[in-house]
């Protein structure tokens, strides 16, 4: 019989950049879906502390809980905010297009 865990990616995210990468692939994988997003978020979040997220971010812990959450729907400010109080930055490039 195999044992199935629960797999809980902020277990993983074991450094800034580390975290980078993945909020990155969250990213380019999540397309237009917003809680996906969040949720990413969420898990950098867990993996920093919460506690620690939410003071730098300045959010309650419950209400940072709330934002990203699946069906949490955090302003794009709120988000930035997040970003930054996780040592991350947020950047633009030109999109790759098929030919």
């Amino acid at each position: 019989m195999v044992k199935l865990t629960k797999f809980d990616a902020a277990e993983y995210l074991r450094s800034p950049r580390h975290m980078a990468l993945y909020l990155d692939a969250c990213l380019r994988e999540g397309g237009d879906d917003p809680a996906f997003i969040a949720s990413a978020l969420g898990d950098i979040a867990r993996a920093r502390g919460i506690n620690y997220i939410a003071a730098e971010a300045g959010m309650t812990k419950a209400g940072l809980y709330k934002a990203l959450s699946k069906r949490g729907n955090p302003s794009f400010g709120a988000i930035l905010k997040v970003v930054r109080a996780m040592g991350l930055e947020l950047h633009v490039t030109v999109q790759k297009r098929a030919a």
